[in-house]
């Protein structure tokens, strides 16, 4: 009883629904009260303990029903139809490879285990089960031996459910984590039930010379691979179960990494949901809804005066706090089309913390420089990022007039609490740099810091001004992945605390 439950919550855990120790123990007790006979009653009560949301309730039910399905298993499909394996499918190729590996293995044995011989007597196995099959008809059959076999040809519905689920616990099918092991867990499965003991029976009758023994063996064929389609099914079902999240968390992981520029656009939308998630994060770790002062070092002499009334006896503690100011954020992002990716998705990240972040004036410049804060605020993010990237794309970068252009407009709204972000990749096309503006930016901040999507190496060559721009920042980073953008974010809202 207890494996079964935490097998399911570890599925819950894995489909991204939190579920505490306590809330684990709770469930156990649940169980312990309702029992897993009403399988309705059981999904009402733990719906109850396990899910907080109405996301994780909707996600809870789709996972309890894919958890707890039952489906019967009859042999009776297999012998009235003809089950037979697509040849293009690689695992019909080695069903057939093991019936006549299998057998040739058992001739081995009986003729002295001569390994020579072996090879001959599998190849022949090999050859004799790719060839066309001769219509043996209805008629008599001998009993299987192998226990398999009897389970196949007794229509054991129960019991065949049973020993899947079983040789499923054995190898681990829960630990399936893409897709392409799903044929690897399929044999291992089949292994487990005694599909080494079936395939040597079925080498044995069809090189039998009595029509009922070979009759047998087609048929124990037959339901052979028509089992092998069902356990392929089980294992899908348990990818879906246990390792689709797991699937996705591997991609997001490698979108998190990976060169923005080198992004897809058929991506996009995952990049999207990754970035909210890493908001979301750092919204939750900085937020300050419920507490805007932090608690700093003990203020002993208050404490004292405060607790006079007490005759010395220290009830009230008193501390000396710090408030916290955040930040006031202005992004000056060079949209043109070597960077256009990087834009697209900072502006993205900055505009998501707006709960701890709220003061974000953003400006885009691919020559002329505009602020387009007000996009912001009267469109979505991603409309609001196309408008952005649509309007001023265009045109040959030139960041001194972008610097010009921010100095004429907006350097007055400048101050010490003001932390300026840039990002680009300072290439100028051999025009004027205009690094004083910059230094007048770098004076009148709190920070400057400055995102270069290029890689070190590359911010000295060519057209690009780094290096006269790295004297005139505070910080200078590397930022081409989501990874880098959420380091930079991150360290920001803490240095605002």
């Amino acid at each position: 009883m207890e494996k079964t439950l935490t097998n399911f919550i570890r599925s819950l855990r894995n489909a991204e629904i939190r579920v505490s120790t306590a809330e684990t123990l709770d469930a156990l007790s649940a169980v312990e009260l309702v029992g897993y006979r009403d399988k309705e009653f059981l999904k009402d009560s733990l719906s109850i303990v396990l899910p907080k949301t109405p996301d994780e309730k909707e996600t809870f039910e789709t996972c309890f029903d894919q958890f707890f399905a039952f489906k019967d298993i009859s042999g009776e499909s297999s012998s009235d139809s003809d089950s037979e394996v697509d040849g293009e499918e690689s695992e019909g190729s080695e069903s057939q490879g093991e019936g006549g590996s299998a057998g040739g293995e058992r001739q081995n044995r009986q003729a002295g285990g001569k390994k020579n011989k072996s090879k001959a007597k599998s190849k022949s196995l090999s050859l004799i089960e790719e060839e066309e099959e001769e219509d043996l008809g209805p008629g008599e059959m001998t009993d299987p031996k192998s226990e398999l076999g009897k389970l196949l040809f007794n229509n054991s519905v129960v019991e065949l459910t049973t020993k899947m689920a079983a040789a499923g616990e054995a190898v681990d099918v829960r630990e399936i984590q893409v897709f392409t092991q799903k044929g690897l867990y399929t044999r291992r499965i089949m292994d487990e039930m005694g599909l080494t003991e079936l395939n040597y029976e079925i080498g044995d009758l069809r090189q039998a010379s009595s029509i009922p023994e070979r009759r047998l063996g087609q048929e124990l064929r037959k339901r052979r691979d028509w089992l092998r389609e069902q356990v392929r099914d089980y294992v899908e079902k348990q990818f879906l179960l246990n390792a689709d999240v797991s699937g996705k968390r591997l991609r997001e992981e490698l979108l998190r990494k990976i060169k923005l520029s080198n992004v897809e656009h058929r991506n996009f939308r995952m990049i999207q949901e990754i970035v909210f998630k890493m908001a979301k994060r750092l919204a939750t770790m900085h937020s300050r809804r419920k507490k805007v002062f932090k608690r700093g070092a003990l203020n002993v002499p208050r404490t004292i005066r405060n607790n006079m009334a007490y005759d010395g006896a220290i009830f009230d503690l008193h501390w000396k706090s710090i408030k916290v100011d955040r930040p006031k954020v202005f992004a000056i992002c060079d949209v043109s089309g070597s960077v256009a990716n990087y834009a697209r998705f900072m502006l993205m990240f900055l505009y998501s913390l707006e709960e701890v972040m709220p003061k974000v004036r953003s400006f885009a410049f691919s020559s002329d420089l505009a602020e387009v804060t007000d996009l912001f605020e009267r469109n979505k993010i991603e409309d609001a990022i196309s408008k952005t990237l649509r309007d001023y794309g265009g045109g040959s970068t030139d960041y001194g007039q972008a610097f010009l252009d921010f100095r004429k407009n907006c350097m007055d709204d400048v101050d010490n609490r003001t932390t300026i972000i840039i990002l680009g990749d300072a290439r100028n096309n051999y025009g004027e740099a205009h690094g004083e503006v910059l230094k007048e930016m770098y004076d009148r901040c709190k920070r400057l810091i400055w995102l270069n999507p290029e890689s070190r190496i590359s911010w000295s060559t060519g057209d690009s001004e780094m290096r006269k721009y790295m004297a005139y920042s505070h910080q200078t980073e590397e930022c081409n992945s989501l990874m880098h953008l959420e380091r930079v974010v991150g360290n920001l809202l803490k240095q605002s605390n």
